[in-house]
């Protein structure tokens, strides 16, 4: 079948795996825009502006973009690395809801409609990580950054439990960069070496099954 022909990871991806994320997230603007605009009035009237969170991550390691999220936590001038145990007290409340229910990544609809995303691929870095290890990210940005991923499915609740323990910058950032950067890299590079429309689609609906179980049994999550 055309569609499971493997890309090989190369960056530039082939025609399928473009047109099924310009159609599946056209259709998500159709169903998710009311949605949406209900959300932008309910964070200003709730939590006041700014309504939306950008950060800048990684596409290759060399081109960065503006990752767009709805704002959940308190905003700080030097705000900078990885979301661990000493920033929750920053959370909102009306951040902690839209976290829990993963609300918060909707705008990245707009990431996908740019190109900057697709629906799955490695996390997009930021890129004090990306000048740090500039070796691994060369590899990994080979693929597209994703919405969702193997490593994101694999690895992402333990990491989580990792951060969540970090008391200040120093120890979040020491247990990204030891434990967590290499353990995704490695699964970053195995779903780039086995990356395909099917399995795309295999991830996918793991991804959707997860969001389901997840509103049983909701966790905090971080940025």
């Amino acid at each position: 079948m055309a569609a499971c022909v493997r890309t090989g990871g190369a960056y530039r991806m082939n025609w399928q795996k473009r047109l099924m994320d310009v159609f599946f997230t056209s259709l998500l603007v159709v169903i998710l825009g009311p949605v949406m605009i209900y959300l932008c009035v309910y964070i200003l009237f709730k939590q006041g502006r700014p309504i939306f969170y950008a950060s800048e991550r990684m596409k290759t390691p060399q081109q960065s973009f503006r990752l767009w999220k709805f704002r959940t936590m308190t905003v700080v001038a030097d705000d900078k690395g990885v979301t661990g145990g000493h920033k929750t007290q920053r959370i909102t409340p009306t951040g902690a809801w839209l976290r829990s229910k993963r609300l918060d990544e909707f705008p990245q609809l707009w990431n996908l409609l740019k190109g900057d995303l697709s629906f799955v691929g490695p996390r997009p870095p930021l890129r004090e990580y990306v000048d740090r290890y500039p070796e691994l990210y060369a590899q990994v940005l080979k693929s597209r950054p994703g919405v969702t991923g193997l490593a994101t499915l694999r690895f992402h609740r333990h990491e989580e439990k990792l951060l969540s323990r970090c008391t200040n910058d120093d120890e979040a950032d020491a247990i990204y960069t030891q434990v967590c950067i290499p353990r995704k890299g490695r699964l970053d590079l195995i779903y780039q070496k086995h990356q395909s429309i099917c399995y795309d689609f295999d991830l996918v609906f793991e991804t959707i099954g997860n969001l389901f179980r997840s509103r049983n049994h909701p966790k905090k999550r971080r940025n």
